[in-house]
């Protein structure tokens, strides 16, 4: 006679908080601010949360990736304003017809390759050069930033209208009574989640996070996924920041100032390792949605600026300590 070994059906708690805790934390908040206040729960509002959340979101995505490779990117703010107040510039005083798309698109497409081409210059440094990614994306953060005030006399360039209807839409215009940001979002998101998850290049940012010395025996392009990865990042930094600036039809010098801490803020708080390796774009996504929840309940509560910043940094450093606890 065979005798059957029964295996005890438990609940893995660890298990269930690695996997489910940020969201639970995020729809704790919701319900809490829910009941606080009359103003959190509406339709306009919570639209105005997710419109918020763009432009970190999409920032976010190209941190995530960076990060995943024990890289940081300090620079994406400062990309953000070049590249934008340069594109928006250059297509302004071109002599191309700037007619509708052909000038929305003119000028997305120049800013996505100004920002691309700054990321590139970061990941050169990293990956070749083997300056240590916080030294290199430092020393662009204040050298963009420097170029984008010099370029612009420290005036932000305005009458984006200019460049067509199609800019200040990306910004600023409705789909089915959705902000199209929100579209943009999702868009940024959905490509990351395929990239990372169902390409070969994907796999790489994973295995050169989990152990570049393995992956350099391997035979993969270590190279090439960092200078990627910078590149990335500093494509879509360029992307949140013509976002920005069809939302507010104008570019600004100084737009994007400490928008790298939030990015960082929604990767870490989203699950992401600073270690490399480990991190889900779900994970990123659910971070973005409660750093921006989380300003949304500050500002719902009139809580002054600098609370704020301290409220943030608290969120941060309990997100770590979960991390520690449950890894």
């Amino acid at each position: 006679m065979i005798e059957a070994k029964l295996t005890p059906i438990g609940f893995d708690v660890r298990r269930f908080v690695q996997n489910y805790g940020l969201l639970l934390s995020l729809l704790l908040l919701c319900v809490v601010l829910t009941l606080s206040t009359d103003r959190f729960l509406t339709t306009s509002n919570l639209l105005n949360v997710l419109r918020q959340a763009a432009i970190n979101g999409v920032i976010a995505m190209g941190m995530m990736m960076v990060i995943l490779t024990r890289g940081i990117d300090l620079s994406v703010g400062s990309v953000l304003a070049f590249a934008t107040v340069v594109a928006c510039d250059l297509m302004m005083r071109s002599d191309l017809p700037l007619i509708g798309t052909l000038g929305s698109m003119g000028a997305v497409l120049t800013a996505m390759v100004i920002g691309a081409a700054m990321g590139g210059i970061n990941g050169l440094l990293v990956s070749i050069v083997q300056i240590p990614p916080f030294i290199a994306t430092l020393g662009m953060m204040t050298l963009a930033r420097g170029a984008a005030l010099v370029y612009t006399g420290g005036r932000p360039i305005t009458g984006l209208g200019d460049l067509g209807e199609g800019f200040r839409y990306l910004g600023s215009g409705v789909v089915l009574e959705v902000p199209v940001p929100i579209f943009v979002m999702f868009g940024v998101f959905l490509g990351g989640y395929a990239l990372l998850n169902h390409t070969p290049l994907g796999r790489y940012v994973y295995s050169l996070g989990n152990n570049e010395e393995a992956a350099f025996l391997s035979g993969l392009p270590v190279r090439g996924v960092k200078i990627f990865v910078y590149v990335m990042s500093g494509m879509l930094a360029a992307l949140a920041g013509v976002i920005l600036a069809g939302r507010l039809n104008s570019a600004q010098p100084t737009a994007g100032a400490s928008f790298e801490f939030d990015a960082i803020a929604a990767v870490i708080v989203g699950g992401t390792s600073f270690t490399g390796g480990v991190g889900t774009v779900w994970g990123t996504f659910i971070g973005v949605l409660l750093i921006a929840v989380v300003n949304n309940a500050l500002n719902l509560m009139n809580v002054s600026a600098f609370y704020q910043d301290i409220t943030k940094g608290l969120v941060i450093a309990l997100a770590l300590l979960l991390y520690r606890v449950v890894r």
